[in-house]
C-alpha cells in the first residue's frame, strides 16, 4: 500500500513530512523509506573510516503494509521523516470484511479492511493517517 511520490502530486494530495539527519533517528520513531511511511526498528552507525564517513544502516517496518525495509547511507544524510496524523473515526458502517469510516473533524468518509478486534456501528477508533494509508490503532 505504499504510494509514489508521483502518484500522489497525481491525486492532489500533500504529505506532511520534515527532513531530519540519519543519525539523529531513534528506534521506535518514523521515517520515510522508498516514499513509504516506516517504524525504525534498528539504527547502527558504523564508525568513519579513514578515507570517508560514518556509515548508517536502517531497519524499518513498513507502517501499512508489515514489509521490512533495510537501506545503507551516510550517516549525517538527510532522510524524510513524515508527519503521521493521529486521529479519531467513527464506524459508520460494517460488512463482512470491510468497515465504513467518517473522520470525526472533516467528516471524510473511508473504506478499510476491518480490523482483527469486534467493532460496531457507531464505535469511535483510534486511526493513524498519512496520505490515503489508513491504519486502526484502537477503540476510544
Amino acid at each position: 500500500m505504499g504510494f509514489s511520490k508521483t502518484f500522489l502530486q497525481r491525486k492532489g494530495l500533500e504529505m506532511e513530512k520534515k527532513p531530519t539527519e540519519l543519525k539523529s533517528l531513534k528506534k521506535g520513531g518514523f521515517v520515510l523509506v522508498d516514499d513509504v511511511p516506516c517504524t525504525v526498528t534498528g539504527l547502527d552507525i558504523s564508525r568513519p573510516g579513514k578515507h570517508g564517513a560514518a556509515k548508517a544502516r536502517l531497519s524499518a517496518v513498513g507502517i501499512f503494509d508489515n514489509i521490512k525495509r533495510i537501506t545503507v547511507k551516510p550517516a549525517d544524510t538527510r532522510i524524510d521523516v513524515p508527519m503521521i496524523e493521529k486521529r479519531s473515526m467513527q464506524v459508520v458502517s460494517k460488512s463482512s470484511d470491510t468497515i465504513q469510516l467518517m473522520d470525526t473533524e472533516d467528516y471524510a468518509m473511508k473504506e478499510v479492511k476491518a480490523p482483527e478486534f469486534d467493532v460496531a456501528e457507531g464505535d469511535e477508533l483510534i486511526v493513524w493517517r498519512w496520505g490515503e494509508g489508513i491504519l486502526i490503532k484502537g477503540k476510544k
